[in-house]
């Protein structure tokens, strides 16, 4: 018998396991990185650029430059690191405060109000650099730039294609619909016109009412089997970004690596680091998984916990049972993500509500709705089980619930093959072969 620990929230749980039916406990694979500060870290990516030259030799002066930055959702990348340092190399390269436009690529999220921008930037930044945030409804300040192969009308920011260069600066993650976060998604959606994004992200939908998800828009997948992802990078290179730097982050939030240069390049060398210390060979699909969030912030609210259910459908066997644990004390999230869960009785309505107005918050509530009607999905939560009464999930409120309500479906003993992911919010499962 071995015993795992839990996060929920700031406590934890032990979760007893026989050694005979722990089929895996999924931890981080251990990476070798030479030690840097992450503002060296960043230095270090800009000398030493990925498929592309340096960008003295791609800026020229005289020019105007937008840098593309995340908006305050995305504060754990530590932008306040990376565009500092950015701005004093585009400085270096003969390029003024005076000719650089930052544009925060906020996709279909609200503007930054209050200290949000200091925040996110820096206060230097913010008192020296012009800083827009994109607004995607704002179709006087949208252009048309064309469309795509699968027929997305692509319409960018006009401010941000009235510069002559463009850059890309973000943190890479695994993604579940796009397969990596940053990159293309910089662009579309995070400084696309709302029916670009509409449109665009549609193709996460199976063709035709009633056939769900598709299950190759999915993490880690960047082939063109992916038509999500696939369809944001012809996008993004409407609009010719010149230069791309990308960070990738540890637990705390802190910067460990960076990859700069050709935006498509830099990005995939991103995305193979996160592959390689995120990505966790699985030699079996089990029928029960038990997977934390990994406690605060990362089980703050269910919106966020769309990153555990999608990494624990990866480990499940079809139809099994899955233990999901992830706090929520800001409850749904998104207004989205609730209606989605609590306005509709079946899955028809829902699919019919998200196929007329797409939004990530719908599909995420679609997603958790979807996935307890082909699994038995427990909810570990703080959430009122009531708020779930039109879905099939099953709410509890402590692990041990959880454990007896899975004896229901798995047996009284609870004798199968298990899989543990202590931070599943992270790790992501791949099935050998």
């Amino acid at each position: 018998m071995s015993e795992h620990t839990l996060h929920y929230g700031d406590i934890s749980w032990t979760m007893p396991v026989a050694d005979k039916n722990l089929a895996a406990v999924l931890q981080s694979n251990p990476v070798t990185l030479p030690e840097l500060e992450p503002e060296e870290a960043v230095r270090e990516a800009l000398r030493h650029p990925v498929g592309s030259p340096c960008l003295k030799e791609i800026v020229r002066p005289g020019e105007k430059i937008c840098l593309l930055v995340p908006d305050v959702t995305r504060i754990w990348q530590s932008p306040a690191v990376y565009v500092k340092v950015m701005v004093a190399e585009l400085n270096a390269c003969g390029i003024p405060d005076s000719d650089i436009l930052i544009v925060t690529a906020t996709g279909t999220h609200r503007a930054h109000v209050g200290d949000e921008r200091v925040r996110l930037l820096g206060g230097d930044i913010c008192r020296r650099i012009r800083i827009i945030d994109h607004d995607c409804r704002d179709t006087a300040h949208l252009v048309h730039v064309g469309d795509t192969s699968r027929g997305t009308p692509v319409w960018f920011n006009s401010y941000a294609m009235a510069c002559d260069k463009i850059i890309i600066t973000c943190g890479v993650v695994f993604h579940f619909l796009a397969g990596y976060g940053g990159g293309g998604k910089m662009l579309l959606p995070g400084i696309a016109g709302y029916e670009t994004i509409q449109r665009h992200h549609k193709q996460a939908l199976n063709p035709g009412f009633g056939n769900g998800t598709n299950a190759e828009v999915r993490s880690a997948n960047m082939a063109d089997s992916n038509i999500f992802h696939a369809d944001i990078f012809e996008a993004a290179a409407m609009a010719r970004p010149c230069f791309g730097l990308n960070v990738v982050v540890d637990d705390d939030y802190r910067i460990i690596k960076a990859f700069a240069g050709d935006w498509i390049s830099s990005h995939a060398a991103a995305c193979r680091l996160v592959d390689s210390m995120d990505g966790v060979t699985i030699r079996e699909r089990t029928p029960l998984v038990v997977a934390s969030a990994g406690g605060y912030p990362k089980d703050i609210n269910l919106y966020q916990t769309i990153k555990l259910l999608s990494n624990a459908l990866g480990a499940v066997q079809p139809g099994g049972t899955m233990i999901l644990l992830s706090r929520c004390p800001e409850g749904f999230g998104s207004p989205d993500v609730e209606t989605q869960i609590c306005a509709y009785g079946d899955m028809r309505a829902r699919e019919q509500a998200l196929r007329e107005t797409f939004s990530i918050g719908s599909y995420v509530g679609f997603l958790f709705a979807e996935a307890a009607e082909k699994h038995h999905l427990i909810l570990v939560t703080d959430m009122d089980a009531s708020l779930f009464a039109r879905t099939r999930m099953h709410v509890c409120h402590t692990l041990d619930q959880a454990l007896e309500l899975a004896r229901g479906f798995l047996g009284p003993e609870l004798d199968v093959r298990t899989t543990i992911m202590p931070h599943g919010a992270s790790t992501l499962p791949k099935l050998a072969g």
